[in-house]
């Protein structure tokens, strides 16, 4: 099983965990595009084949994704590392334990692995969020503490505000091959300060995967009308998908499983891919066992050069 250690914690990630934002979400196609089965299955195939850990949120599905997180383990779910997120509106000490507390309450369980803060709350001062965490540490809810969006100087005052700098092991960012952007300043801040990237939307939302083209694009409303699949971000994900597919047939891999590894050869990177049924989650695991030649990581490197457009006029 191959794994990284997220900062100074004890806690030894797969490479890949499972991303959960999907389940249970409507505006993802839950209930039409997949289903609970599929759902269940991602979950449990992804186990299956060395999977450790699942990322979900107290957002994600209004909180059925941890439900069915929960139904799909069972009494495995003791056995898996799970991360779970307070959302960025609960950013006051007192918000921050009812949030964990309902969450604790949906995966039926003592305590989290990792219980990460959303989204910078820019009203409530990161000290008091970051305290609030820190105080759930000490009484046992929570093992270590993460953060997801935050930028450089926002690591560094979430660090400095606790007592103990080391149980902040991660920031969470969007990072692909297509979207670069946190090599400028979160990624350089993390190295320093020992924290972990956790990336997700790692195929650029499926982008990535080889499954789309100019004729075919998702129709889901958190994608069909997102800067990702509009230009000029689509040809330069088709540029860099072409050459995810010759080295897919090189490796026998997919274009799928190449995006990923790219990032897993990271220094200090995880990958927290979704997956809508069990094909997915197979696919997913797929990345891990197995490393890209330097001329071949260089090659991906050189393609993705370039910035992505968020907002398409």
């Amino acid at each position: 099983m191959e794994t990284k250690k997220l900062g100074s914690s004890d806690l030894h990630v797969t490479v890949v965990g499972l991303g959960a934002w999907q389940f249970g979400t409507e505006r993802w196609g839950y209930g039409q595009d997949f289903t609970k089965d599929d759902v269940l299955d991602a979950i449990r195939v992804s186990l299956d084949h060395g999977v450790n850990w699942i990322d979900t949120a107290e957002v994600y599905g209004n909180g059925r994704s941890e439900e069915l997180i929960r139904e799909a383990l069972g009494d495995r779910i003791k056995e898996v590392i799970i991360a779970t997120k307070v959302a960025g509106t609960h950013a006051r000490a007192e918000e921050v334990k009812r949030a964990l507390e309902g969450s604790l309450k949906r995966l039926q369980r003592d305590w989290v692995d990792l219980l990460q803060f959303h989204w910078p709350n820019h009203y409530v001062p990161v000290e008091e969020t970051m305290r609030a965490l820190e105080d759930l540490v000490q009484e046992g809810k929570v093992r270590y503490i993460g953060i997801s969006n935050f930028n450089g100087p926002l690591m560094r005052i979430a660090r400095e505000a606790l007592q103990d700098g080391n149980l902040l092991v991660s920031n969470q960012v969007r990072y692909s091959l297509l979207d670069r952007s946190i090599e400028k300043e979160i990624y350089p801040t993390a190295r320093e300060l020992n924290i972990s990237i956790i990336a997700y939307s790692p195929l650029a939302q499926g982008l990535l995967t080889g499954k789309y083209d100019r004729d075919h694009l998702p129709e889901d409303p958190i994608r069909k009308d997102h800067p990702l699949f509009q230009e000029p971000n689509l040809s330069r994900a088709l540029r860099i998908v072409e050459v995810l597919k010759a080295l897919a047939e090189k490796y026998g891999r997919t274009p799928a499983q190449v995006a990923l590894r790219w990032l897993i050869q990271r220094d200090g990177v995880v990958v927290i891919p979704g997956a809508k049924n069990a094909r997915q989650a197979e696919q997913n695991a797929g990345a891990m066992g197995w490393s890209l030649s330097v001329e071949d990581w260089n090659r991906l490197e050189e393609v993705s050069q370039g910035e992505i457009t968020y907002f398409v006029g």
